[in-house]
């Protein structure tokens, strides 16, 4: 195991029991997923992709601990947020975690969805991160598989941002409603006066 691993895998480990270590949350987008909703990047992943739209998302060091059950209620609190996606860095790193979100956020009624650079195959093997299954359990929405580069999509008509990924709709109800673009980008602005953009040209992009 190389040192990189190592260390992601060590600050994994510290992070607490019922808590995330997420990059960043926004309320309302409409880019991330079918309908208004909320999501959620984490922090951590090993791949590394060339191009990667979120490559300040890559270190597993310790950015922003939330509780499982204070990021449910925030998703919760907003009228507006009909799902949630999960997103990254990468989701599966915090299966368990994110499963007992998602728990939350389906007994009120919200569906889930998760990005992943991982295949679906990969997450039902037996070299799955701890609690994939668990996770994908409660999901409604999975695509899955790396982000390539030479395979990129620009297309208005693409829920994915390369032809390598694909989209699993688990839940029959949302079947009709992969309505996003992987080439739509969505600007937020908080009271603060930061912003957020985020989508496939946009990236996630936390700014003054």
């Amino acid at each position: 195991m190389t040192q990189n691993k190592t260390d992601s895998y060590m600050s994994l480990m510290q992070i607490p029991a019922g808590y995330l270590n997420i990059m960043g949350y926004v309320d309302e987008s409409e880019v991330n997923g079918p309908g208004c909703r909320a999501v959620v990047w984490v922090q951590g992943c090993l791949r590394e992709c060339p191009g990667c739209f979120n490559t300040e998302s890559w270190s597993f060091e310790m950015n922003q601990l939330v509780t499982i059950d204070h990021l449910a209620e925030k998703i919760l609190t907003n009228p507006r947020n009909q799902g949630v996606t999960f997103s990254g860095g990468e989701p599966f790193w915090q299966a368990a975690a994110l499963a007992s979100v998602a728990r939350k956020v389906k007994a009120a009624g919200l569906n889930v969805m998760s990005f992943t650079g991982f295949t679906l195959e990969q997450l039902q093997s037996e070299y799955a991160p701890a609690g994939s299954q668990e996770l994908l359990d409660q999901l409604d929405i999975l695509i899955d598989g790396p982000y390539i580069q030479s395979l990129a999509l620009n297309s208005p008509d693409s829920p994915v941002s390369s032809s390598n990924q694909r989209v699993h709709v688990f839940n029959p109800a949302l079947q009709d409603r992969i309505s996003w673009a992987s080439d739509q980008i969505e600007i937020h602005i908080f009271k603060d006066g930061s912003r957020l953009v985020t989508g496939y040209r946009g990236k996630l992009e936390l700014g003054d």
